[in-house]
């Protein structure tokens, strides 16, 4: 027999259900219903559901079919008008058979389940998410049984001994099975440590363009979350939110290849199942944030590296050390490795978790397709992922609200990381600005020598004037000293007293001499310089020293006409006695 595709869908008074039977033989079909039971039969397709919620034979069912798409549509009157069943797009649920129980089985039960009303949980009451937990007696257990445990629930062990070959590229964990949880968290942590990369995360955070591109991305549950935002305040709020969250024909038929299974789990183990669902759907939705939603080839390697409940078998004792776990190795391993998008992921799992339990299907199938198109990490999937495609549609919805308040109200900061994240930026920043400024210092240099340029320009300029001047000055020196040879020695006296390296002109005449003489000419000296009476030797002295220059430097008669010239000025500033 096949099991036929099928859709659940209902309104105030009536359940449709659709079941879509290409090339049955439609002349002969059955169809069966009472209470919670509902049977289908069409050669060759065989359906067995139980239902949610009760119906009622009353003749206001109704029957069709489309012979085109091959499609049987049945409508079934609720037997209480205006109730809702929850649940309808929980496939895997519905297609186990009813059987109640008085007991709970020693045993996991295969391919049986139980009805939420009929058979009363003994986890029912709430849950305190940051009860503290009883510390991992490893001496205890391991005289009993010296494997570890790991997988869905902590349910099994010696999987990996028998498949090391295979899990060696998907987990992180060396021999599992003979590692204790506090030796794993010891190593992990280790190896976190050893992994991060300083220059990768402060580039990341300095050029962090493509890391804000992504984080514009808005996944599938963003927009869900603001139809059941805008539904708040509505009647039937629980018929909104589950009909918000649709599955696609191929999530369908994943659903329907799961064989569904009965989880015995004590307090401490069924704990741990939503500790590190929050972990799988942390590392989910940043996978799904860096990709925009298109996976690749790494979609898989990001998805079991972000999550140590699926590389490293990480148990939990609270969700703040979740939190912080993940945290840490976004900034260690994946392409991408930014805080905000780990607040990012963060923020979407609330979200997921306040969406409901079809949303986490939803999430979980879709983690399982990635899995299983990647080998080796379909191995992940029998340990983890499909025991939670099966158990979550069992799961209470009140206790996945419960989950998400205890993870919104969980902060997380950089300093709780433990990378020392705030040192580094500090340190960076300090770095950044000093190179600005090392930056900024020759371009300032260049102006300086624009500037110091044009102002020997300047002085290039008033030096050729100068100079010029000092010409023409020369000519009228020579004049006054044929005309008041008196009068203007007194008036040199002083200045030569100061030019200790007289420098000789082209003309064979002292040009520091004239350059004074010019200045005093001009601006005047001081009132004692013009005191009558200057002293005479001193000429004379300078006229000695000048002659065996002019002798050197000039041509003879040249030097011969000077030194006469200078004798006979030096002769008549002698004072007589």
């Amino acid at each position: 027999m096949l099991t036929p595709a099928f859709d659940l869908s209902q309104d105030p008074d009536f359940l449709t259900i659709a079941i879509r039977v290409p090339y049955a033989r439609v002349a002969e079909f059955d169809v069966y219903f009472e209470g919670v039971d509902f049977k289908f039969y069409a050669k060759p397709y065989f359906l067995r559901l139980t239902l949610p919620g009760r119906i009622v034979e009353n003749g206001n069912e109704q029957g069709s079919y489309d012979a085109d798409k091959g499609i049987f549509t049945i409508r079934l009157p609720k037997e209480t008008p205006g109730q809702h069943f929850e649940g309808l797009n929980m496939l895997t649920a519905l297609l186990a058979p009813r059987k109640s129980r008085t007991a709970k089985p020693l045993v996991e039960e295969i391919g049986t389940s139980e009805l939420s009303e009929e058979v009363v949980e003994e986890d029912d009451e709430e849950f305190d998410w940051e009860i503290e937990q009883i510390p991992y007696e490893e001496s205890s257990e391991s005289a009993l049984n010296p494997q570890c445990h790991y997988g869905f629930g902590n349910l099994r062990s010696g999987v990996v001994q028998r498949l090391q070959d295979e899990l060696s590229d998907v987990i992180d964990i060396k021999d599992p099975d003979f590692t204790p949880a506090a030796e794993r968290r010891q190593k992990r942590l280790a190896a976190e440590l050893a992994k991060f990369d300083p220059d990768h995360y402060l580039a990341d955070f300095f050029e962090d363009e493509a890391i804000e591109q992504v984080l514009k991305y808005n996944p599938w549950w963003m927009d869900t979350y603001s139809k059941m935002i805008a539904s708040l305040g509505k009647s039937q709020e629980q018929e909104d939110h589950a009909a918000l969250v649709s599955f696609s024909e191929e999530e369908k038929y994943q659903l329907r290849k799961f064989v569904n299974k009965s989880y015995l789990l004590d307090k401490r183990a069924h704990r741990q199942v939503y500790y590190s669902l929050i972990d799988i759907l942390l590392a989910y939705c940043y996978e799904t944030c860096v990709t925009e939603g298109e996976k690749n080839v790494e979609s898989a390697w990001n998805i079991r590296k972000l999550s140590p409940t699926l590389c490293w078998f990480e148990t939990w004792a609270n969700v703040h050390e979740i939190l912080v776990s993940f945290g840490r190795r976004v900034l260690c391993y994946p392409l991408y490795r930014h805080f905000k998008l780990v607040m990012k992921a963060y923020r979407d799992t609330i979200k997921i978790l306040q969406l409901g339990k079809s949303a986490v299907l939803k999430c979980l199938l879709d983690i399982h397709k990635i899995f299983q198109e990647d080998d080796p990490a379909y191995i992940l999937n029998d340990l983890y992922i499909s025991d939670y495609c099966v158990w979550i549609q069992k799961a209470k919805s009140k206790k996945l609200a419960a989950l998400a308040e205890a993870l919104k109200e969980v902060s997380l900061t950089k300093a709780q990381l433990g990378l020392e994240l705030e040192e580094l930026e500090e340190a960076a920043l300090l770095v950044q600005e000093e190179e600005t400024a090392s930056q900024a210092a020759p371009s300032l240099s260049r102006q300086q020598t624009v500037c110091s340029g044009s102002e020997a320009s300047d002085s290039e300029e008033s030096d050729s004037t100068a100079s010029s001047g000092t010409g023409d000055s020369d000519s009228e020196q020579e004049e006054l000293e044929d005309r008041h040879p008196e009068t203007d020695s007194s008036l040199r006296g002083p200045f030569l007293e100061e030019s200790s390296a007289p420098l000789i002109d082209g003309g064979g005449r002292c040009r520091s001499w004239a350059l004074q003489g010019c200045g005093g000419g001009r601006g005047g000296p001081p009132a004692s310089s013009r005191a009558p009476g200057a002293p005479g030797p001193l000429i004379e002295e300078l006229g000695e020293s000048l002659q065996s220059s002019l002798q050197v430097s000039e041509p003879k008669g040249v030097a011969a006409a000077n030194h006469s010239h200078v004798q006979e000025g030096g002769s008549q500033q002698t004072p007589s006695s």
